[in-house]
């Protein structure tokens, strides 16, 4: 009897186990693609940045400048880093993504 109860815990445990992998392995692929779209976006404030200074770093006033066009210009660089960052491989999300990639992997249980 003690040793058909010892078999049945060890099954357990090994069920658990394995349930506790599958879990650690769906949480992993989560993880990376929660980090993927943060290292995505990141790439393109960054790219969003570059293209606001270098509007800012005209010469002169144009002649129809307004605070209405700088808000419209504001939102086209917006529309542009989103799309150059989706079209354009800068290498900000990979560095990103290989940096930061072992901090969010849960620790197994030894």
């Amino acid at each position: 009897m003690d040793n058909s109860l010892s078999k049945v815990n060890h099954i357990n445990l090994l069920a658990t186990k394995s349930v506790g992998n599958k879990n650690i392995n769906l949480l992993q692929k989560e993880n990376n693609n929660d980090l993927e779209v943060v290292a995505d976006k990141f790439e393109s404030i960054f790219v969003f940045q570059m293209l606001k200074q270098a509007r800012q770093s005209k010469l002169a006033e144009g002649i129809f400048s307004s605070e209405a066009q700088d808000t419209f210009n504001n939102l086209l660089d917006l529309e542009y880093s989103e799309i150059l960052s989706n079209k354009n491989n800068f290498g900000i999300a990979e560095a990103l993504i290989k940096q930061f990639q072992s901090h969010i992997h849960p620790k197994k249980d030894k």
